[in-house]
């Protein structure tokens, strides 16, 4: 998913910077509101951060200028909400570019706005959704995490398409090339990554269990230890 650095051309790469730095910058100020207000979530926070930079580093070569991973960014949109992991994922990506090599400075923005913004916003949004219709914790979890593997890697589809449209059948046909190539290796790895954070979450449920209530990722306490 990772735009290698210098792929995409001075403007487009410019114009997602631009798209994505406010949801950064909403997303360092909901950093510092939940460190405040809950001091003892940090350790929770590292947690979350460390877990997509280990994933998303786990990179397969895919299109031409990308690469296809995990992105990790589920569970931390689960535990504090997208607008901390749009921080903690372009902190990631950051250090990913700089000290892996794995996508670059000048396509930071194009690689925060899919994986750190797009991601974590789905991931949340089918969790709330699951747990609505009364879906059990784990069903929400792997969709959540499953899905926003996929929404990310969509919206890489377009970005490259924008910047590379089809010769023939223009933005629409490259958005279906780049999609149909990331398939090949991103559905087993979006499953593979759904499986893998509900047994992070199962995990944390038992060490953390305290944490994740007030966190609010079980609806009430009383339910919480036999979900799922």
């Amino acid at each position: 998913m990772h735009i290698a650095e210098g792929y995409l051309p001075p403007l487009h790469a410019a114009a997602w910077t631009v798209v994505a730095a406010p949801f950064v910058v909403h997303g360092a100020r909901a950093v510092v509101r939940q460190v405040r207000a809950d001091p003892d979530s940090k350790l929770l926070l590292g947690a979350a951060g460390a877990f997509s930079f280990v994933l998303s580093a786990l990179k397969i070569p895919s299109v031409t200028g990308s690469s296809s991973h995990p992105t990790g960014v589920g569970l931390g949109a689960i535990l504090f909400r997208p607008p901390v992991m749009a921080l903690l994922g372009t902190i990631v990506l950051t250090f990913q570019a700089l000290l892996l090599a794995h996508g670059g400075i000048t396509t930071l923005g194009a690689n925060a706005f899919s994986m750190a913004v797009v991601g974590p916003w789905t991931a949340y949004g089918v969790f709330v959704l699951v747990r609505a219709l009364g879906g059990g914790l784990s069903v929400g979890v792997f969709l959540a995490a499953a899905l926003a593997n996929l929404a990310t890697y969509s919206t890489t589809s377009v970005q490259l398409a924008l910047a590379y449209p089809d010769a023939a059948s223009g933005v629409l046909g490259a958005i279906v090339k780049f999609g149909s190539i990331f398939a090949i290796t991103q559905i087993p790895l979006a499953v593979s990554e759904g499986l893998l954070t509900v047994l992070v979450v199962r995990l944390l449920r038992q060490v953390s269990l305290p944490e994740l209530t007030r966190l609010g990722v079980f609806r009430r306490p009383a339910v919480s230890v036999k979900e799922a």
